[in-house]
């Protein structure tokens, strides 16, 4: 039996397996339903910056945890990775990278970071009349 469209033959399973991008998982199944970071009320930003926490008690031991959840620890074991770039990384949607990213936070496995915003920076002005007198030193 072919499919509608002249292709390939049906095989038990095949809704799940896409020749070109190899076996299928649906999002909400990597998530378990769910479409927020859990109950810790922290919002994800794209910049948002995630470091692996090697004192985390899954850091040696990570059975307990999904294949995703592993797949992002490594990505952050490496080094300290944006929200964005996890979700590139990991080729996952950045609506799931979230979910993910709320579980390891509430196990301790990461810490999350955000960017200055630019309003509390230091005006440019102040910071050349400090070099200024710094070099009239």
């Amino acid at each position: 039996m072919t499919d509608d469209f002249g292709g390939a033959p049906h095989q038990p399973g095949s809704q799940w397996y896409d020749g070109e991008a190899g076996p299928l998982v649906r999002p909400y199944a990597m998530t378990g339903g769910r479409t927020t970071p859990g109950p810790t009320g922290v919002r994800f930003d794209l910049i948002a910056l995630v470091t692996f926490d090697p004192r985390a008690p899954h850091a040696k031991d990570d059975s307990a945890l999904g294949p995703e959840h592993r797949n992002l620890i490594d990505l952050c074991r490496a080094e300290t990775q944006s929200v964005a770039e996890l979700a590139t990384d990991a080729d996952l949607p950045v609506g799931v990278v979230r979910v993910l990213l709320g579980d390891l936070l509430e196990l301790g496995c990461v810490t999350v970071s955000r960017p200055v915003p630019p309003a509390q920076l230091p005006d440019e002005r102040i910071l050349r009349e400090v070099i200024e007198g710094l070099r009239a030193l």
